[in-house]
């Protein structure tokens, strides 16, 4: 069920408990079946009605908080989440303590780094954004110092390796004399950062601007929104 994406693994242990999963219309309730890959698996209405009430949240972090585990001293970004901070509370639902339930981030974006980060209660959309298997492109815009190597722009697009692998190809371009636009398809630990002191750069400034097709747009800084209906990260 995971992997055709019709929910988290946590999910369709949940849902399958719950009696509200049929493989080729047939209800499924004990965990551990085994079906074939043509099999129709099917969700029942609850189970539909149970992701849709999940929420996924839109953040603008700022620098110095941590977007997973809270580190000594900092706090994590899902501080952020609360009725002070959301900047769609006049045309959106109201935030509830609900939405802190289970609420984690999909992605990391590292202390020293701002912009757009998603928190999210879906499985279907934590597996879209960080599976193994995700090509969702995330664009930063990125602040740096430095004299690049001569073919240093060539490696950032592609030919570079980090920790003993090859890089997926990149999009990089100098934006103005000291900043760079980079969108990748991959999010290896603190990558942007690394890639740039391959090729003798520092960066001095790293701002996510967009993932997939969502955007952080006027997001202010320190706020948050819900991911509207009609918005897809791919």
């Amino acid at each position: 069920m995971a992997e055709r994406g019709l929910c988290s693994r946590r999910e369709a242990d949940e849902f399958i408990e719950r009696g509200w999963v049929f493989v080729d219309g047939r209800r499924v309730s004990e965990l551990g079946v085994r079906v074939g890959q043509d099999a129709r698996v099917t969700l029942a209405p609850e189970a539909t009605r149970t992701q849709q009430q999940r929420a996924t949240i839109l953040l603008h972090k700022p620098v110095g908080y941590v977007s997973g585990q809270p580190e000594p001293g900092y706090s994590p970004a899902v501080s952020l989440i609360g009725p002070d901070n959301q900047a769609d509370r006049d045309v959106a639902q109201r935030f509830h303590p609900s939405h802190l339930k289970n609420l984690a981030p999909a992605g990391r974006l590292d202390i020293d780094s701002t912009g757009l980060l998603v928190l999210t209660q879906d499985g279907r959309i934590a597996r879209q954004l960080i599976g193994e298997d995700s090509k969702v492109e995330k664009e930063y815009i990125v602040r740096v110092e430095g004299t690049l190597a001569e073919n240093g722009l060539a490696l950032l697009n592609h030919g570079l390796w980090l920790d003993d692998r090859p890089l997926r190809p990149a999009e990089v371009e100098w934006i103005n004399d000291d900043q760079l636009r980079f969108v990748l398809r991959e999010g290896r630990k603190r990558q942007i950062r690394r890639m740039c002191e391959l090729v003798g750069l520092k960066v001095v400034g790293l701002k996510r601007v967009r993932i997939g097709h969502v955007k952080l747009g006027d997001l202010p800084l320190g706020q948050w929104r819900f991911l509207r209906e009609d918005e897809r990260f791919g």
